[in-house]
């Protein structure tokens, strides 16, 4: 038997890919990170420190990592449901350019300055391993929904290079125009949507460049938490921070992402062979 007729109409209707699927993901997933939060603070919030969220292991962790880490785990249900977990994670299907490497550089150096900028005797201990454990929970979570799922729906559906990049990246930027439900300024959520719709380029670029979605994983990873270690909040500065000489460079971060992402929105181009890429993973072709 054929082994398309062979497949469930839950893995046909997936398997067919389309924006507003990638779409539908990001909403259900926001939703049930948002009900995971509610939930989670129903039940534990007299454990964070409402005056200060990074106090200590576990006030970050219960206030910021265990909302995005139940989002992480159902991200891994779905895709063992569709059998797209080793697909996900397995070889990209088209290669990318020297230049991308530029992108990953840049991640790299401004998270490490920020690291080296931080002040870490502000600090508790406990906290500032709860916040790497968050990040990895948020480079997990975010990067497997937006440059695995989205970027997988919209290839499926047969769209060209830039425009699953700049789909999935505009899908990410929406992504965190929730923070308006937290509370957040208007003013400093259109900066987030517009950095995030770069950084999102960029990581896009880095998944490109090098071939496998373990690495924006871990340069996400190790973004939001150089962030925090800096200023000691979640989009604000803490007075309590005095960051070291470096961090007027390191503060350079989000202008050098949106700057590179402007260079890889004229740059990038091509299409996968779908038949190939899909049908059999492990011979798919790239086009330039």
């Amino acid at each position: 038997m054929d082994e398309r007729a062979q497949q469930s109409g839950w893995h046909r209707f997936w398997n067919r890919g389309g924006w507003w699927k990638a779409l539908l993901v990001v909403a259900v997933y926001w939703g049930l990170y948002q009900l995971a939060g509610l939930a989670i603070n129903a039940l534990f919030g007299h454990l964070v420190d409402k005056q200060n969220l990074f106090a200590n292991a576990l006030s970050v962790f219960v206030g910021l990592a265990a909302p995005i880490l139940v989002g992480g785990v159902l991200l891994v249900i779905f895709a063992v449901s569709l059998g797209w977990l080793k697909e996900l994670f397995g070889r990209q299907p088209i290669r990318g350019s020297w230049w991308m490497w530029i992108g990953v550089a840049v991640v790299i150096v401004f998270n490490a300055l920020r690291f080296a900028s931080a002040d870490y005797s502000a600090w508790d201990a406990g906290a500032v391993i709860a916040v790497l454990f968050t990040g990895l929970c948020v480079g997990f979570a975010e990067e497997v929904l937006t440059r695995g799922f989205a970027v997988n729906l919209l290839r499926r559906a047969g769209y060209g290079e830039r425009s699953v990049m700049l789909l999935s990246s505009l899908l990410f930027a929406a992504l965190h125009s929730g923070n308006l439900a937290a509370g957040s300024s208007p003013l400093v959520v259109a900066f987030t949507v517009v950095y995030t719709f770069a950084f999102g380029i960029t990581m896009y670029v880095a998944l490109r460049v090098t071939g496998n979605l373990i690495w924006p994983i871990l340069l996400h990873a190790s973004t939001d938490p150089s962030l925090f270690l800096m200023t000691g909040g979640v989009d604000a500065t803490s007075a309590a921070m005095h960051p070291g000489p470096l961090a007027p460079i390191a503060g350079l971060a989000n202008y050098a992402v949106m700057l590179f992402a402007i260079v890889a929105i004229i740059a990038v181009r091509g299409r996968i062979d779908r038949t190939a890429a899909f049908a059999d993973p492990g011979s798919a072709t790239a086009l330039r």
